[in-house]
Order: C-alpha cells, then sequence, then structure tokens
C-alpha cells in the first residue's frame, strides 16, 4: 500500500471514550503528512538525479567503448603498419642485396677483364722489347758492318794511294 501525505492527513479515527488526544492525534499526524510529502519530493528530485547520472554514465560508458574501439583499431593499424614497413625494409633490403650481388660481380668481371688487360699488355711490351733489342741489334749489326766497310775502304784507299804514283 502506497501512502501518500493526503492519506495520513484524511485518515479519521474512531473515538473511543479515554482515547488519545485528537488534537495531538490530527497535530502528529500533519507532521507525519508533512515530513512524507518532503520525503517524496525528495525521493522523486533523487530519482531524477539517478536517472541524469545513470544517462551520463551511459553516454560516458558508450565514450569509453568508443575509445577502447578506437584504441584497438588504432593499435591493428598501428601493427599493420609496423609489418607492412618491416616487409618493405625487407624487400629494400634484399634488393640492395641483389644489386651489390650484381655490382660486386660487375667488379670481379671487370677486374679479371682488367687483369687479362694487363696480361696482355705485359705479353705486348716482351715482345716489343725484344722486337726493339731484335732491331737494335741489327742496327748495331749494320753499324759495325758499315764501319768494318769503311775501314776495309780506307785500307783500300790507303793501299791504292800507296801503290799509285803521285803527280807531284
Amino acid at each position: 500500500m502506497n501512502l501518500t501525505p493526503l492519506d495520513i492527513l484524511q485518515r479519521k479515527f474512531a473515538n473511543r471514550w479515554r482515547g488519545l488526544d485528537a488534537r495531538e492525534v490530527k497535530d502528529f499526524l500533519e507532521i507525519i503528512a508533512s515530513e512524507l510529502e518532503e520525503l517524496i519530493r525528495e525521493n522523486r528530485f533523487l530519482e531524477e538525479e539517478l536517472k541524469k547520472a545513470n544517462n551520463a554514465l551511459a553516454t560516458y560508458r558508450e565514450r569509453e567503448n568508443t575509445l577502447k574501439e578506437t584504441m584497438i583499431t588504432a593499435q591493428k593499424v598501428t601493427q599493420d603498419m609496423k609489418n607492412n614497413v618491416k616487409k618493405e625494409a625487407e624487400i629494400i633490403l634484399s634488393e640492395a642485396n641483389l644489386e651489390a650481388e650484381k655490382i660486386v660481380q660487375t667488379a670481379h668481371r671487370r677486374a679479371a677483364e682488367l687483369a687479362d688487360e694487363i696480361t696482355g699488355l705485359k705479353r705486348q711490351r716482351i715482345q716489343f722489347e725484344s722486337e726493339l733489342r731484335h732491331i737494335l741489334t741489327l742496327h748495331l749489326k749494320m753499324l759495325d758492318a758499315d764501319k768494318e766497310a769503311k775501314a776495309e775502304k780506307e785500307q783500300l784507299e790507303e793501299k791504292i794511294k800507296y801503290l799509285t804514283p803521285s803527280n807531284e
């Protein structure tokens, strides 16, 4: 049974012979009705406040859930980005390693070509020196032969001078 302040104020009691003082009972009932009315107002106010607080709490919980979902999504995106960057870095590193190997192979091939060229040039130098020595030797022999021929010619001319009478 829900008792209202009006129910308390309108409540009638039967009179009895040596019963209670009606005025005191009425005053007490008015005090109780007033207190009950105040309690009911306060209860309604508190219920309104509770509804507001529950609405605010629901809003905050929604925000909290949204923030949690956002954080989870951000963490997933961050992790995905990290994984993608790591994969890209691995790909770049692999490509750089392949390029480095190509460069090293090219350098080794070029070094081998240069070594072959150097060996060929050394052979050419040795051959050139040999040919030059041979040519110089021939020229020396020719010079020596010419010198000998001149010496013989001079000897012959001396002999001819000696054998030919002079016209003096």
